[in-house]
């Protein structure tokens, strides 16, 4: 009897120590959902955020040509997504499309100066709400490529991409739904021999895309995968 009780007795302090451990893991993993963003995330965010700023007023920004400007911008917001998710995403996106907006309002971007004459709201709305969506889609798809891709290498070029194809596709998305009818829009169009939507983006996106999207891929995810091994140990 005394052995049994001193075996219960001894098995009892043995799992303590590993119940204790197992309270104190969940309590840390609620703590730090409570908790937010970590210093590190807002130091990263902080400095692209620089980045984004600083990229606005130099042709690497946008660099400007006759019809649409050809951007990096979403290279920045891309990483920022991938390595903190979707709400950085989110924030980083805004501030791409601030400076866009931004460009239109002070003449940077004939373009978008245009488009803002014909009509400040829509081309706010064409601006800045489309990349506050990529920003956060970028950071919602990543997930889903981080988890099937076994090497964790893929699918930070894969998000890399998506950040140059989701800004195009929203942009030019909204600029047909809000902008096709107005002559402005309809001269590009005549100067392509009258095109129905799908293919007047096609051919208006040209260069532009065929830039931005393999920039994004190969920049984007080589950024990103490196920042991650060395700052984000966790997502690779």
């Amino acid at each position: 009897m005394s052995e049994t009780t001193n075996t219960a007795a001894e098995t009892k302090v043995e799992t303590t120590p590993v119940a204790e451990t197992k309270a104190e893991e969940k309590a840390a993993t609620v703590a730090a959902k409570k908790k937010g963003m970590s210093v590190k995330d807002l130091s990263t965010l902080g400095l692209l955020t620089g980045v984004l700023l600083l990229m606005s007023f130099t042709p690497l920004g946008y660099f400007k040509t006759f019809g649409l400007d050809i951007s990096l911008m979403m290279i920045p917001v891309g990483i920022g997504a991938m390595l903190m998710g979707p709400k950085a995403g989110a924030w980083l996106g805004f501030i791409f499309g601030a400076t866009s907006f931004y460009q239109a309002l002070t003449g940077g971007s004939p373009f978008s100066a245009m488009l803002f004459s014909i009509s400040p709201l829509r081309t706010f709305l064409l601006c800045i709400p489309t990349r506050i969506l990529m920003g956060f889609l970028v950071g919602v798809l990543f997930k889903a490529f981080h988890k099937l891709d076994r090497k964790k290498t893929v699918c930070f070029f894969l998000g890399g991409f998506s950040a140059a194809f989701l800004n195009t596709l929203f942009f030019m998305g909204t600029l047909i739904l809000l902008f096709w009818n107005t002559e402005y829009i309809q001269g590009f169009n005549q100067a392509f021999g009258g095109l129905n939507p799908f293919m007047f983006v096609i051919a208006f996106v040209g260069v532009n895309g065929a830039l931005e999207m393999p920039a994004s891929c190969i920049a984007g995810g080589i950024v990103a995968k490196a920042v991650s091994r060395t700052l984000y140990k966790k997502v690779v």
